[in-house]
């Protein structure tokens, strides 16, 4: 029998090199968004130093070990509802608050910029919903209906506290990455199917009837919920942009537009023509259509296709719950990430301000990206795993 003991055998090179495509695609993307003169910044020198900060947390996290983090995951999870309610509870006049487009979820760090606890919290909300299930799971081994409503109702406790503090910043996508995280939890965590097969169509009736009131029943939603106007214009725009092509739909239209633009092999690299808005960040995925066409944008979707598979395979790989939950929750996360962010440039869902992992700008959440994949990096590095060898023998 032999272990992997030297570092270089048990660190992910697969995974590295996967993280440095994207990084090249990143640049690379970002590079030829710019070319419409939306911005007078170079976000290239940018994002490199985000990769390299990013590259150090990787390294950082790696170091410690799984069970490390299992002893301090209510201490992290504290920490991030600590910064998200001091969002909330800050004066807005205080320089150390950044509001965006309305919504107050930046600190503003001098000469570091804009941070966005926010970007941070799912991965510390994933770390204590694993540590919770493990928790549950121990205490309970034998599994009852009662255990397992007992354990719904802890998931759904750890899942509502930072999911109020971000709707409080009226921040609808990443408010929906919470709930995706949540939902891949209660599906793994073992409950029963008679728990999670009504709660899931209960769920899915709830949202039927909230679109079918934003479309037909607007009045009863402002007087007795206080919604507004404006909040319903973003499904209209995402049903049928052209009627609303002044306000909400130009961002979907453009969008189309430039990813139809590309056809099959696209413009060439910075043979952008379409102008669309926040293309180097939310809208990346774009640029990559309207310079590389069908085939560009396909190696891109086969990319995230590898990143989740190899992802998955180390979950399967490992044997501690705690780091399976870990990760299975990471994998929700991402999967998320990517399917509503390609799907709401192809009008396949609503418009919400969700980037790009690894691709779009931004510290922020490339940061929070690198931490989680940071954490699968430890779980691989430090699980022992043994193989026969007829060496030893």
């Amino acid at each position: 029998m032999k272990i992997k003991s030297k570092p270089t055998e048990r660190f992910d090179w697969t995974l590295a090199f996967i993280l440095l495509l994207f990084c090249l695609i990143s640049l690379f993307a970002i590079a030829s968004a710019q070319t419409t003169g939306q911005y007078k910044v170079n976000f290239v020198p940018s994002q490199i130093q985000w990769y390299i900060v990013g590259s150090i947390i990787i390294a950082i996290t790696m170091y410690l070990e799984p069970e490390q983090y299992k002893k301090a995951a209510w201490i992290i999870y504290g920490g991030g509802i600590f910064l998200l309610a001091l969002l909330e509870f800050l004066p807005d006049s205080m320089a150390l608050v950044a509001e965006r487009n309305g919504a107050k979820s930046w600190f503003h760090l001098p000469g570091v910029g804009s941070i966005q606890p926010a970007e941070f919290m799912k991965t510390f909300f994933i770390i204590g919903m694993a540590r919770m299930i493990t928790q549950h799971h121990e205490k309970f081994a034998d599994k009852t209906l009662k255990s397992d409503f007992l354990l719904l109702g802890k998931i759904f406790v750890v899942f509502m506290i930072p999911w109020t503090f971000i709707m409080l910043q009226t921040d609808l996508g990443t408010g929906l990455v919470f709930i995706a995280i949540t939902a891949a939890f209660i599906i793994i965590a073992g409950i029963t199917w008679r728990i999670i097969l009504p709660l899931f169509a209960g769920g899915a009736s709830i949202g039927a009837v909230l679109l079918w009131m934003a479309l037909y029943a607007q009045e009863f939603l402002q007087k007795q919920f206080g919604f507004k106007a404006y909040q319903f214009e973003r499904i209209y725009s995402w049903l049928d942009p052209y009627s609303y092509s002044s306000n909400e739909g130009r961002h979907l239209i453009t969008a189309l537009n430039a990813i139809g633009s590309g056809e099959i092999f696209g413009k060439g690299y910075k043979g952008r023509e379409v102008y669309v808005a926040e293309s180097h960040t939310d809208f990346i995925f774009t640029t990559i259509g309207e310079d590389w066409g069908f085939i560009g944008t396909s190696v891109v979707i086969c990319m995230y296709f590898f990143l989740i598979y190899h992802l998955t395979k180390i979950t399967l790989e490992l044997k501690d719950p705690f780091s399976t939950y870990l990760c299975a929750g990471i994998i929700a996360m991402l999967t998320f990430h990517v399917f509503e962010n390609i799907g709401m440039t192809i009008q396949l869902l609503p418009i919400t301000g969700i980037p790009l992992p690894f691709i779009s700008y931004g510290g922020s959440s490339l940061m929070g990206n690198m931490l989680a994949i940071g954490l699968v990096f430890s779980m691989k590095f430090h699980h022992r795993t043994y193989m026969f060898s007829s060496d030893d023998e």
